[in-house]
């Protein structure tokens, strides 16, 4: 009995009856109650799997486990369950429990109670199919018949934990994963995290369906790929059918590993929101109207007739326009901008505006608040993915305060086209704003903070220009993504005047993979004792840079050169880098760098053009390389006349976590 208690802090032996609830069959009325287990809390299983089951066993160990948990806590006879699966439902007793092989030893119970749609499964029926199977069960497809007694709780919840496992947690792969770490941290935490961040709305429902189609095609791969290697390995011949197997075997091998990769970011709390998704809402644009006309929309919870006057002289002056407007009175600005075609203006007068619903933007329309953004406040109310979707060619939003609740994605999305953002507050849930590929933000003289990722994230491919913006209390200011794979374009990035501080991680932050001169950099580092990547030792940092590029320039000295650019203020940046042109300005910048004293936020300038500019030379570098490999020796001018538009001038990082800038390796 003490080993009972010892091994799950659930039940209650310390006083009688039951601590679990019950849940009446479907169907059937015979069928007795069964235990309601599958409701557990995620603490509650990240408990049993860390303290009680799997503690610190590797992949390969995890079934020997959660044996031994077993023989601890399962009552090994005298209890029945609900058999289930796809096709029937039925009574059964356990007489016994095979530990070793997760499997329950059973019975027909008396009356047999069977439920199915397919009316041939007889009583002679399961007794025969029963014996198939030597009459053992998978503990996962029982559900143990509720005990008022409370003398079955540790069986129930032992069940249910062992159930979960195998159908939310364990995949088919785990078992071959390289075994030298601890399973619990590297597979089961994180998939826990994200199942329970699934169940609890936390989880854009695109990155869901991803993480579900993703899972759904490793697992067929994977069955193939098992069914091509043991169709080689029971061959003995050297034949060319076999050599045909085994390149198949390998290009499916490849295809599983991909998406593995794939899944472990998701399953990531921090990297499925690094790498994200490409989602496209598809919006669908309105165009103009077929009268041509534009119509002004004023959103006003209660026009006061002061208000309209100040409107008159103010915005709509018919006078100086020249001609007659049409306008349109909303209290709601969410009707306002769905009410809207090409060309239209939505003009918010001062309100508290609270709204449950997206805005969905796939024309050029302008929204402008009348007043101060304090004054003009626009909350999302309601759980949901999005709060401001832009998609149109030329949008404008401007004077307005965009408060964010119960989200799951971020408080704005840039898919296609301009949005201009200025003179704007915006309060964040999740991440800030999102530039996605082939879509251009600018964003000046605005405030964003409160995001629990980045504030800006920018893809790779697009266009940003943030200019005299404050980013603060994030969870990291600016993040730039990945863009060294090949389908990618590089993109065109201007930080002007940002004050960018009080940031949990870093001020800017660019994500990229690892490269094998990542590997030796770390190496040395670790013998130097240097700390590059915090920002806590800048002149080490740049010295780096500086060897990464000197050896790049003694590997290709082909490549030309390029003067750099200094504004007024004496910071150099790089301005129209092209990728395949190696820059000076490192050597400019590390005189600089000797002089005493440097401001953390012109240190963070130099920084960040620096790596912004050799990440750029890599990507030159790589796709020279492909297109060497597919024979092309002289490449084509539009291929590699790319630029990453790189300005990065007189911005302050000031009280980041970690540092101005740090580089995020994959």
């Amino acid at each position: 009995q003490e080993d009972n208690d010892s091994c799950s802090d659930y039940g209650s032996r310390d006083k009688p009856g039951t601590a679990l609830g019950r849940t009446v069959p479907d169907g059937n009325v015979l069928f007795p109650d069964i235990f309601h287990t599958d409701h557990l809390l995620f603490y509650e299983r990240f408990k049993a799997y860390q303290d009680y089951i799997l503690a610190d066993c590797k992949a390969s160990e995890v079934k020997e486990f959660t044996a031994e948990y077993l023989e601890k806590v399962l009552e090994p006879s005298g209890w029945q369950a609900v058999w289930r699966t796809n096709v029937f439902e039925v009574l059964v007793e356990v007489v016994d429990v095979e530990y070793s092989a997760l499997k329950a030893v059973v019975q027909l119970s008396e009356p047999f109670l069977c439920e199915s749609q397919v009316s041939t499964f007889t009583l002679e029926c399961m007794q025969e199919l029963l014996e198939l199977k030597e009459r053992q069960i998978p503990l996962q497809e029982l559900w143990v018949v509720y005990d008022e007694s409370g003398e079955l709780d540790q069986t129930a919840l032992a069940v249910e934990h062992v159930r979960f496992f195998y159908q939310c947690i364990w995949r088919i792969w785990d078992e071959e994963e390289e075994d030298d770490f601890d399973y619990f941290v590297r597979c089961v935490e994180p998939r826990l995290r994200l199942h329970y961040d699934i169940l609890e709305h936390r989880v854009p429902s695109g990155l869901v369906a991803d993480y579900q189609n993703l899972l759904s095609q490793c697992e067929e791969l994977y069955r193939k790929f098992l069914n091509v290697r043991n169709s080689i390995s029971s061959s003995d011949s050297d034949s060319e059918v076999e050599n045909v197997a085994m390149v198949e075997g390998l290009k499916l091998y490849e295809k599983v590993e991909h998406l593995k990769q794939k899944l472990k970011l998701i399953e990531n709390p921090l990297l499925r929101y690094v790498f994200g998704y490409q989602k496209y809402s598809g919006l669908q644009a309105k165009g103009l109207r077929p009268t041509g006309t534009k119509i002004i929309h004023v959103v006003a919870s209660t026009m006061m007739a002061s208000l309209l006057q100040s409107l008159i002289r103010d915005k709509l002056c018919p006078d100086s326009c020249g001609e007659e407007l049409e306008i349109q009175f909303h209290s709601d600005p969410l009707a306002a901008v769905n009410a809207c075609y090409g060309g239209d203006t939505v003009i918010i007068c001062p309100g508290h505006y609270v709204v449950d619903g997206m805005f969905c933007i796939a024309d050029s329309v302008e929204l402008e608040g009348y007043g101060l953004p304090d004054d003009i406040v626009i909350e999302k109310r309601g759980k949901g993915d999005n709060f401001v979707d832009c998609a149109g060619p030329n949008i404008r939003i401007s004077n307005l305060k965009l408060v964010q609740h119960d989200a799951v994605e971020g408080i704005l999305n840039v898919h296609h086209g301009k949005t201009t953002l200025e003179n704007c507050v915006l309060q964040c849930e999740t991440t800030g704003i999102t530039v996605r590929t082939s879509a251009e933000l600018l964003m000046k003289n605005s405030d964003l903070y409160g995001a629990k990722g980045a504030g800006v994230e920018i893809y790779p491919g697009s266009t940003c220009a943030l200019l005299d913006n404050g980013i603060h209390h994030c969870k990291e200011g600016i993040l730039i993504k990945n863009f060294l794979d090949e389908h990618y374009d590089i993109p065109k990035i201007t930080l002007v005047n940002n004050m960018i501080h009080n940031n949990e991680g870093y001020g800017v932050v660019l994500v990229r993979p690892t490269m094998p001169s990542d590997v030796k950099d770390a190496s040395a580092e670790r013998t130097k004792g240097e700390n590059v990547k915090t920002g806590e030792n800048l002149i080490p940092g740049v010295l780096k840079d500086f060897t990464v590029l000197l050896m790049t320039f003694l590997l290709f000295p082909d490549l030309g050169d390029t003067q750099p650019t200094e504004s007024s203020d004496g910071t150099a940046c790089l301005e129209g880098f092209r990728q395949e042109q190696l820059p000076e300005c490192v050597t400019d910048e590390l005189e600089l760098y000797e002089k005493a004293e440097i401001p953390e936020q012109i240190e963070g300038n130099y920084e960040i053009a620096n790596v912004l500019g050799a990440t750029s030379l890599t990507k030159s570098q790589m796709h020279k390389k492909r297109l060497s490999e597919l024979g092309i020796t002289e490449a084509d001018d539009n291929l590699m006349s790319q630029e990453v538009f790189v300005s990065i001038v007189g911005n302050q990082f000031k009280w980041n976590g970690k540092g101005s800038f740090g580089t995020f390796l994959f």
